[in-house]
């Protein structure tokens, strides 16, 4: 780990990384069981015949050392198990290169005279309205798609054929029951070009969003 090094002053310092100390904790707890068991063994011989030492508190001790020795070994586990799972996850990551996904965003891509996209709605909707927008910022057209179940849905643009440029096209939807509004999420769909892992994340760099957290994918097409 980088050691942090301040100046103030004209003095200056070494901070004690979090490093060693989790190492030092690390190796403690370790040594732990062979240091609790030579103390016990000293405490046996030393103790008075008349005064033993209780047989319970002896028992609680036990038990915390090896709760103590339980708990590294989990730990350790589980840092084995997120290494083999964000391997996997890669793997399986390098075969959506190529790949159409859908994600939350509301961008419309028009291709070969048609356009798509996609929304999500919480609940069942009476009435749900789909408002495309050009990358000038202005309404260009409204679809009425009626009554609709609650989850995903697509929708086609026919307009789409005519639009004066395939890129830049936006979409707005709004749902509602009756009176109330009802919660809705716009989809769009975009393509895989690389993948790539921080940390224990796996990252899919898409042609239009760039860079997106693979969790952020509702879909692969």
């Amino acid at each position: 780990m980088t050691t942090i090094t301040t100046t103030n002053s004209g003095v200056s310092g070494t901070s004690t990384t979090a490093g060693t100390g989790l190492s030092g904790a690390v190796q403690s707890a370790a040594d732990m069981s062979q240091q609790f068991l030579k103390l016990l063994v000293t405490q046996l011989k030393n103790q008075d015949p008349l005064n033993p030492v209780d047989n319970a508190q002896m028992t609680s001790q036990m038990a915390q050392i090896s709760t103590v020795s339980g708990i590294q070994n989990l730990n350790s586990s589980v840092t084995g198990l997120n290494t083999s799972f964000l391997q996997m996850q890669a793997v399986q990551g390098a075969a959506l290169v190529g790949r159409n996904v859908t994600l939350p965003g509301n961008q419309i891509s028009v291709a070969n005279g048609a356009a798509s996209g996609s929304f999500s709605v919480s609940a069942a909707a009476d009435t749900v309205t789909v408002d495309v927008i050009n990358p000038a910022g202005v309404k260009v057209d409204s679809l009425s798609l009626g009554a609709q179940t609650a989850g995903q849905h697509d929708f086609t643009w026919p307009k789409g054929s005519s639009a004066s440029q395939t890129e830049g096209y936006t979409f707005k939807v709004i749902a509602s029951s009756g009176t109330n509004a009802v919660g809705s999420t716009a989809l769009m769909r975009d393509t895989v070009q690389a993948i790539s892992t921080t940390g224990s994340a796996l990252t899919l760099e898409l042609a239009r969003s760039g860079k997106v957290a693979y969790t952020a994918i509702t879909a692969i097409n």
